[in-house]
């Protein structure tokens, strides 16, 4: 008996002994070690972005988390299930996401200018039932005269933005590492190197605001109108939560362990089909190219169109128009016989360059609001797809949200 005590004064002291080894090991290896390293690389002279632990996920989390943290508020003030329109919420959220993964420090500006381009988009809808007035758009109505003040406050605050990382850069400061400063560095690296212009502000600013402007639609649309589907499909969406607790359980989502979303990939592909955010895209030809059997001669332009491809009967059988997401069990390729009948992200060369950033932030959020909700079609709800620039559901997005 006399040796328990010293037996178990030996296994703590091993205990802590191991816990500090531990915690030096983790110490070491996320901060120590590659900041070790960056040491060395700038004694060398080698200087760029200053080592930071990785974090593009938390933001798609945080950013998530509050939207259906204001859900959770709603719900308990009502006591018992409640219908919300979540489309103003799930535009919201995309802008969050992209103006803090784009603008980082700077995303509060980066919101309003999200703000001034969806203002911009209602305003140019608005303007095309007088598109057939030649010169319409030149006179100074009070719309024409709201999309000039728009368009140079959007300028403008773009500029401010840009000169000030601009100068950082010059003066050998790192900038944030958010898409803007990676923009911005390379195109300076550019110019520098080949001793010439490289892209002038006004073709960067072009380059943010289109950027800007197809994620933070593309994306807000993948999200609200996979919800729609799930809310007419309940077996779909409770296989889809069965997936989502058995990945993460009451934890957060992991970028570990997204890739492991298998049902919930198939729901996102399968609501890509049916709404695809960009119904068409037109491509001009530059020089003489060979389609199928025919010869088209450089100065024509084809219009895809994506929408009618993807519901092809030809292509995806008779059922072309129902939610199956069964059809991408095994992948795009076998779901599509190797055909290029689906392209929600365009297709070739061309293929945007945002589509795994969309994906996984819809992956993020369907994963959080399946964890904590269950939601049915309203009755108020009125199925309109409206093309917007983008598509997008003309009367909103009227849901029965239920906390789990």
């Amino acid at each position: 008996m006399e040796g328990l005590p010293l037996l178990s004064t030996m296994s703590t002291v091993i205990g802590v002994g191991l816990l500090i080894w531990w915690l030096w090991s983790a110490l070491k290896w996320v901060w120590l070690k590659p900041k070790s390293i960056e040491r060395r690389l700038r004694q060398q002279g080698i200087k760029g972005n200053s080592y930071r632990p990785l974090v593009l996920v938390p933001i798609f989390v945080e950013c998530c988390d509050d939207m259906v943290s204001k859900w959770e508020n709603v719900l308990a003030s009502s006591d018992g299930p409640c219908e919300m329109d979540v489309w103003p919420s799930i535009t919201n959220v995309s802008s969050d996401v992209l103006a803090r993964a784009g603008f980082g420090s700077s995303f509060e500006e980066g919101k309003r200018v999200f703000q001034l381009q969806r203002e911009m988009l209602q305003l140019t809808m608005t303007l095309f039932k007088f598109a057939f007035l030649p010169g319409y758009r030149f006179l100074p109505t009070r719309t024409n005269r709201r999309m000039k003040a728009i368009d140079k406050e959007i300028r403008g605050s773009l500029m401010n933005i840009i000169n000030r990382r601009l100068k950082l850069i010059k003066a050998g400061e790192a900038t944030n590492n958010d898409l803007l400063g990676i923009l911005l560095e390379s195109n300076y690296k550019e110019s520098e190197k080949n001793n010439g212009p490289g892209m002038s502000l006004r073709e960067v600013v072009e380059e943010v605001k289109l950027f800007y402007l197809a994620g933070q639609e593309a994306n807000a649309e993948l999200l609200v109108w996979t919800m729609l589907l799930l809310s007419k499909h309940p077996d779909w969406q409770e296989k889809a939560r069965e997936e989502v607790f058995k990945v993460f359980g009451n934890e957060k989502p992991d970028y570990d362990k997204i890739g492991q979303l298998k049902i919930v990939s198939m729901i996102l592909q399968e609501s890509l089909r049916l709404y695809p955010p960009v119904v068409m895209f037109a491509r001009f030809l530059r020089k003489d190219a060979k389609l199928g059997d025919l010869i088209i001669p450089a100065g024509v332009e084809l219009v895809v169109p994506i929408s009618m491809l993807h519901q092809e009967k030809e292509f995806w059988g008779d059922d072309a128009k129902e939610f199956k997401p069964e059809r991408f069990a095994e992948g795009v390729s076998k779901a599509t016989n190797g055909k290029v009948s689906y392209m929600p992200f365009g297709w070739g060369p061309r293929l945007c360059i945002g589509q795994n950033f969309g994906l996984l932030e819809a992956k993020i959020a369907v994963s959080m609001i399946l964890q904590r909700f269950s939601f049915t079609l309203s009755p108020s709800y009125t199925h309109s797809p409206s093309f917007i620039i983008t598509l997008q559901p003309e009367h909103g997005a009227h849901l029965i949200l239920q906390k789990l």
